[in-house]
């Protein structure tokens, strides 16, 4: 049986409102290298800013039922996640050279390309996952006595963090698997993938930690293994479309497993580059944090309040980044190279308004927000400045968020590597030292760090991109 799809041509696709939708949620095999290009932007988005909601909401389910066993039992999770967070950088890592080396196969038409790509994306993932799960058990009594946790919170955490780091291909697995169905341009079985994960997980969290009906009574390891539990069938089934499944826009044969090292070297080289990417953006957060916590926990806490808000309304503007970053990879496959420029300014341009509406709102009614999550006036005013200063912003995080996800999506990781490291650590952190220091601005000196940087950084990228270069890049 040949497994290509009969694609159908650009001028038979139905491109009304409805239909696009539909495709959005159900799965499409159109060609996205030709007919509309918001339309391909919306079906790739619309599930990948979805997925990116259901992500997040495994911690939340966690620390909400957790909750209930006392403080301990919580900064049992909240100190593992902060190690998770590594998991996640590696992850996001390599699930970028995932969907950047698919897209590009899927564009040239070679879906025996993108194959095997699959399946050495999988070597690598087991690779990675073996040697970050030994140090984790090995190790993780160490690191919660590195984070600060007390001798008894250390005894009760040991286990949780064993147990989540241990299994953290469930977590490699989850988003890898999902880059390759998102370079492919299957944005809506990557959704099902997290959806099918997320449900488990709401599921189980109660059974295994407060022992209902014939599940044992776990207390807070019970939220680790309620968590691997709905991970890893979530894997399952995203494994099950991948290579069992006959009828999705890729599907690999036992012939694709054939070892290719020059492929996985292919793969190291261009998701470590990523993975350092996604570390110096990630970490850079942690010099800010310092820098607010020399204010005390009131500054402290009206910080993370606002910036919880921040990052959850960046997730639509990260599904649309991811997907610019598809059709930029197919594109190039398909040697259209103007036909991706323009998905990205086009990408560019919506993401800036959205976040630019919603930056509009956060500077007028910044309290109509923050009162949701606090009562307290003084920690209320702090997140109030923070929403409002970094708010300013928000229309040049739309565009530069496109820019750097378009040049991952190009195969150019080391651009937005470079663009991070000294945006982030050479400027916006001596910045905001500056500001909130020696100028005497206090916290909200910080919030103005983040709003030059990330405009600048915005303006940086579009110039390079501008360019380009990228458009060179092999992969």
């Amino acid at each position: 049986m040949s497994d290509t799809v009969e694609i159908p041509s650009a001028e038979a696709v139905n491109n009304s409102v409805w239909n696009v939708l539909r495709e959005a949620f159900v799965g499409t095999q159109r060609d996205f290298t030709k007919g509309s290009i918001p339309a391909a932007l919306i079906i790739l988005a619309i599930p990948m800013i979805l997925e990116m909601s259901m992500e997040s909401l495994f911690a939340i389910v966690d620390t909400f039922f957790v909750s209930k066993l006392g403080t301990e039992a919580i900064a049992v999770v909240s100190l593992t996640e902060s190690i998770l967070v590594l998991t996640y950088a590696v992850a996001i890592g390599l699930a970028i050279g995932a969907t950047a080396t698919v897209a590009r196969r899927f564009g040239e038409q070679d879906k025996e390309g993108a194959a095997r790509t699959a399946t050495h994306v999988v070597y690598l993932g087991i690779i990675v996952a073996v040697v970050m799960g030994a140090a984790g058990v090995i190790f993780a009594p160490q690191l919660l006595h590195l984070l600060g946790a007390e001798p008894h919170v250390i005894e009760l955490g040991t286990p949780f963090m064993r147990i989540m780091l241990g299994t953290n291909a469930v977590i490699v697995f989850l988003f890898l698997l999902n880059g390759i169905f998102r370079g492919a341009g299957d944005a809506a079985i990557a959704l099902r993938v997290l959806i099918i994960a997320n449900l488990l997980n709401i599921f189980f969290c109660p059974m295994f930690i407060f022992g209902i009906g014939p599940f044992p009574e776990l207390g807070v390891t019970g939220a680790a293994v309620a968590t691997v539990c709905g991970r890893g069938i979530g894997v399952m089934y995203a494994a099950w479309a991948l290579f069992i499944r006959k009828n999705g826009r890729l599907h690999v044969r036992g012939d694709h497993w054939k070892f290719d090292s020059t492929l996985l070297w292919s793969l190291m080289s261009l998701s470590s580059t990523a993975v350092l990417q996604f570390l110096i953006a990630t970490l850079s957060w942690t010099g800010l944090v310092m820098i607010v916590a020399g204010f005390g926990s009131v500054a402290i806490a009206g910080y993370q309040i606002g910036l919880r808000v921040i990052m959850f309304v960046l997730l639509p503007a990260v599904g649309l980044a991811n997907a610019a970053a598809t059709l930029v990879g197919q594109n190039l496959g398909a040697e259209q190279p103007d036909r991706a420029e323009r998905s990205v300014w086009t990408a560019g341009f919506l993401n800036a308004g959205i976040l630019g509406i919603a930056g509009l709102f956060f500077i007028i009614f910044p309290g109509l927000v923050i009162n949701i999550f606090t009562q307290d006036p003084e920690v209320a005013a702090y997140g109030r400045d923070c929403l409002r200063i970094v708010g300013y912003g928000y229309a040049f995080y739309g565009l530069g968020m496109v820019m750097e996800s378009s040049f991952n999506g190009a195969g150019d990781t080391w651009t937005p590597t470079y663009l991070n490291f000294f945006v982030f650590w050479l400027f916006e952190i001596p910045l905001a030292y500056l500001l909130a220091n020696r100028l005497g601005w206090g916290p909200q000196g910080v919030f103005w760090a983040i709003t030059i940087s990330f405009s600048i950084l915005a303006v940086t990228s579009a110039l390079l991109f501008k360019r380009g270069k990228w458009k060179l890049k092999k992969v």
